[in-house]
């Protein structure tokens, strides 16, 4: 049993390189994390900043060059059912309805139909999907397939969330309606979310927590608590006081590489 203190995540001194056509290319450079469970960490930088990169790490989907990944004390070492990973092109299996798409998960691993019953029912219940139970993909909306990846991985029993620019393809009503449901199920369920994305506004609507990278190799350059009463204001002068703040850092950023 980890002990309470313990963080869920902790990324220690990650370096991440890739060969490209014989040159070695430097994604992370010495990234350190710490994540304590329930937070909600938003990941955002300019293209090319690893932020991708460091998710795929940390569902272990590949390895870091050097340095240690751990959830809850224990390297990870591969993907596993406690990390789950929400992508923006869904990913769902298109051969598969709603429900069987949310009990692919939980039937893999070995639970009995009445209990993979119950848990599908649960979620679909949770992202508001009853009434499309038995629809296959491409018979809904982006944001429906969307809230159907989420509810595969809550169904899969993750403690962590992994969320690469879950909302980037959608239009701005749908996105906002989504951000919305996403804080709801995530403070319900006291999930930790690792979520990457470009947009400072929906970095700052969502995140506890704002992890800033630099552009590659990617490095955490800061680490900004958002300490904002919810439901937020996006037109609020707090929240537009912390747009200005995270806007200079990236700005900054861009200016360093220019140089």
């Amino acid at each position: 049993m980890a002990e309470p203190t313990m963080p869920i995540l902790e990324i220690r001194s990650v370096f991440k390189d890739f060969m490209l056509q014989g040159d070695r290319i430097e994604a992370l450079s010495n990234a350190s994390l710490k994540v304590p469970r329930g937070q909600f960490v938003c990941l955002i930088g300019a293209s090319g900043c690893g932020k991708s990169t460091l998710l795929r790490i940390l569902a272990g989907f590949e390895t870091a060059t050097r340095g240690d990944v751990l959830m809850w004390g224990k390297p990870i070492a591969g993907p596993g059912p406690d990390r789950g990973m929400v992508f923006q092109d869904y990913a769902l299996f298109p051969w598969l309805t709603v429900r069987q798409n949310i009990g692919f998960g939980p039937a893999s691993r070995g639970l009995g139909k009445a209990e993979v019953k119950d848990t599908v029912a649960k979620f679909l219940d949770l992202v508001g999907l009853s009434r499309f139970a038995d629809a296959y993909p491409h018979q809904l909306s982006g944001g429906m397939k969307q809230r159907v990846a989420i509810a595969r991985v809550l169904a899969n029993d993750a403690q962590m969330v992994l969320m690469d620019e879950p909302f980037g393809a959608l239009d701005a009503m749908t996105r906002e309606r989504l951000q919305d449901e996403l804080l709801d199920i995530w403070q319900r369920t006291k999930l930790t979310v690792i979520f990457v994305t470009h947009s400072i506004e929906e970095a700052i609507f969502l995140a506890d927590r704002i992890v800033v990278m630099t552009p590659g190799p990617g490095r955490i350059d800061s680490d900004v608590a958002v300490s904002l009463q919810r439901p937020r204001d996006v037109s609020a002068p707090d929240f537009n006081e912390v747009r200005r703040l995270l806007s200079r850092k990236l700005h900054s950023h861009h200016g360093r590489k220019a140089a």
